[in-house]
């Protein structure tokens, strides 16, 4: 079992940046390499989209429209991944979730969710 907490949501302008993290709790007898670790968001109105992924070798995939304005990490000893959004824009506006994917057995864990509000 895997339990994710996310934190670092918030209200910011355009433009400006925002780190969200997020911790993993798992068993003792669960390796936590063995997880794909990600964030995905979901806009009012939309379907919930992928934002960025991490493998446990530490190489990260994201959408196409974020470009180069955010970041994803990993510290695998700490068990938490990071997301460092820069020069957000309105329509980053959404509730972020954390994710994790077992490479193995395939099962996926959901953390609650911290909402990212861009406005002017």
């Amino acid at each position: 079992q895997v339990e994710l907490v996310e934190s670092g949501g918030g209200s910011v302008r355009p433009g400006e940046s925002l780190g969200l993290s997020c911790a993993a709790s798992v068993g003792p007898r669960i390796n936590f390499d063995t997880y794909i670790m990600g964030w995905y968001r979901q806009a009012p109105g939309k379907q919930r989209e992928l934002v960025a992924t991490i493998n446990s070798s530490g190489n990260p995939s994201s959408a196409d429209y974020v470009e180069d304005r955010f970041t994803i990490s990993r510290d695998n000893n700490k068990r938490a991944v990071r997301l460092q959004m820069n020069a957000l824009k309105p329509e980053d506006t959404a509730v972020y979730y954390c994710y994790a994917r077992n490479t193995w057995s395939g099962v996926e864990y959901w953390g609650q969710g911290t909402q990212v509000t861009v406005s002017s």
